[in-house]
């Protein structure tokens, strides 16, 4: 039998069927499997395939004050964004972009540097597009296949430099950003806070993202632009309701000398911070849309630093300021009371071993009993009282009274305050015998190894308006930390209001007396090794029963007779302003012939106006 025989040939045409057989059963096997079993997973794939998911950015919460005025809102806005297949249509794209509308080499290299990144996402190049820019697009769209154009919320602050150091900026989150706890479910190309409340409260303010649809062709170039799939609404963020006064803050800043730098902090007694002010200052609007690499150099290298928070991370030498400390310590240990005079009098200095300590007065202040040295601000006798009280004790307490802390306002990047912690810190800086007890002759003024925020300092001076104690100051809520106490009796913390209204009337501000309202107040001269004198005024009324506290420092002012009068006038601005329409409210709740409302009534009534 030979290969052509007829059983030959019948033999290989079985097998040849057999193997058609089997190909058409693997065949059908694997369309039932790719077309019934598999249907699901291929569906999704070709849709991911021909549709690309584009974020949709939600509305930040708005942030207001404690009247409802708006400190930071949304407007309408719009983003530019491109789709390509690949790299080299990506740069084309740009070009092509590029003669349209303007878009420099640091956008160009950014949207390159997110595609690489996220080549399904269309590239961001223009974040906060124009409406011009918007149209001369939209006329050339032809030219622009890929091309997407996107109604985005887009932040503004109407007070602009006057509340930067409050409310702060938001910026694009960085992959660096991604890796923190605070910026938890964030992704790329979201909005998040990099300073002030719009950094603390990110996670409140920044919403959840939406979702909507593009269709693609293969080449993933863009089809259809809208209904391609049903979109997902972004949620928006929650609004926050502030303890800022929004005119008082206005006016402080409108009030603020031109180009001196320093920081002023005002506050109710219960710690609810009604002004916070730095100066130099910024416009936050210009971080809005990505700030341009120019104004963020000149801001960055500005040598006033207008990005830096003098009011919660600037930290300067307390001065006279101080010496109230001193004065509680020792009242408080029954050292002194406020008749009571030191063995030298103030002759313009003092001498300790061998040194001369001199008073700030050259002509000398005569003996004075401690309202008068407080009055008069007598370097003299509290240099003798710092050595009554004796420098363990004064560390021991200073400690006590919050001076190695921060306030603990809810602000992001409060300094620490700088106080030795003992005797032996002393040791360890100067060496055993590189020191003597001569040095707490400068901390009973206010110098030396110790410095201290304008927010810490105000809040110590809290202590003193509220006998019930120094809360934790805070803008939205407090954060939880403990009451400061004095602990001085009733009639002590009378005395010692006492004492500050006789250095507005008689001493060293006697220059700023208000006829209509009386101020309590303590002028300060910090000593400065890179220049002038910083001057400080911390101050509060009404002095029997106190419903607002500011404390204020002016760089290079010399002396807190030149600051005095801004604290003033921010008193005299929120007693007369929104501080009597509260007072107001209260009596509107009271029978006419009643009793005036008690503090209580009054703290509460001023809470309902602040929603944390």
């Amino acid at each position: 039998m030979n290969d052509y025989s007829p059983a030959a040939l019948d033999q290989r045409a079985v097998q040849a069927r057999w193997v058609l057989r089997v190909a058409f059963l693997i065949l059908a096997v694997a369309f039932f499997n790719a077309q019934i079993l598999e249907h699901e997973r291929y569906r999704l794939r070709s849709e991911d395939n021909r549709l690309r998911a584009v974020p949709l950015t939600p509305p930040r919460g708005a942030i207001l004050d404690r009247f409802g005025r708006i400190i930071a809102e949304n407007v309408p806005g719009y983003s530019v964004k491109l789709f390509a297949a690949d790299v080299p249509s990506l740069r084309e794209s740009l070009a092509r972009l590029g003669e349209i509308v303007p878009v420099d080499s640091a956008a160009r290299a950014e949207a390159l540097r997110r595609f690489r990144a996220e080549p399904y996402l269309p590239a961001l190049v223009i974040r906060d597009a124009t409406a011009e820019q918007v149209a001369r697009l939209e006329e050339r769209r032809v030219l622009l296949p890929g091309l997407v154009i996107q109604a985005e919320p887009k932040r503004r602050y109407p007070a602009g430099p006057a509340v930067a150091h409050v409310v702060g900026y938001v910026a694009e989150v960085t992959e660096g950003d991604l890796s923190v706890d605070r910026y938890r479910g964030a992704q790329i190309g979201a909005l998040v806070g990099k300073a002030g409340l719009e950094l603390e409260y990110d996670s409140i303010l920044r919403g959840e993202p939406g979702m909507r649809y593009i269709e693609v062709n293969a080449r993933g170039r863009l089809v259809r632009e809208d209904g391609a799939a049903p979109p997902r609404a972004p949620e928006a963020g929650i609004a926050l309701r502030t303890t800022i006064d929004l005119d008082l803050q206005r006016f402080v800043d409108s009030l603020w000398p031109p180009g001196v730098r320093g920081a002023l902090v005002a506050m109710t007694p219960d710690g609810q911070v009604l002004a916070l002010y730095s100066s130099p200052s910024y416009d936050p609007n210009s971080f809005i849309g990505g700030i341009s690499s120019d104004n963020w150099r000149a801001l960055r290298d500005d040598p006033a630093d207008p990005l830096y928070n003098r009011a919660i991370q600037g930290r300067y030498a307390p001065a006279s300021p101080f010496k109230l400390a001193i004065a509680a310590m020792a009242l408080r240990r029954g050292v002194v009371n406020f008749n009571s005079t030191m063995p030298e009098p103030c002759r313009g200095s003092f001498r300790f071993g061998n040194r001369v300590f001199k008073c700030w007065l050259p002509t000398g202040h005569g003996r004075l009993d401690l309202t008068g040295a407080i009055a008069q601000s007598c370097d003299v006798y509290f240099y003798q009282l710092g050595l009554k009280v004796g420098l363990e004790n004064l560390l021991r307490d200073g400690a006590a009274m919050g001076f190695r802390e921060r306030s603990g306002v809810d602000l992001e990047g409060e300094s620490q305050s700088v106080f030795p912690p003992d005797v032996a810190y002393f040791d360890r800086r100067y060496g055993p015998r590189g020191w003597s007890r001569g040095v707490v002759l400068n901390l009973s003024i206010g110098q030396g190894e110790i410095d201290q925020t304008v927010m810490n300092m105000t809040r110590f001076y809290l202590a003193l308006a509220n006998p019930a104690g120094a809360p934790e100051p805070y803008l939205v809520r407090p954060r939880g930390g403990a009451l400061r106490r004095i602990d001085l009796t009733a009639a002590q913390l009378e005395g010692i209001r006492s004492s500050l209204v006789a250095v507005v009337e008689r001493g060293t501000a006697a220059g700023i007396r208000s006829t209509d309202l009386v101020v309590g107040g303590k002028t300060g001269t910090a000593q400065n090794a890179h220049g002038l004198d910083h001057g400080w005024f911390i101050g509060f009324a009404p002095a029997d029963k106190p419903e607002i506290v500011v404390g204020a420092i002016m760089e290079f002012a010399e002396h807190g007779t030149t600051v005095a009068p801004y604290v003033v006038k921010t008193i005299r601005r929120w007693y007369f302003g929104a501080g009597a329409d509260v007072r107001a409210r209260v009596r509107l709740l009271t029978p006419e012939d009643a009793a005036p409302a008690p503090a209580e009534l009054i703290d509460s009534v001023a809470d309902t106006a602040v929603v944390p």
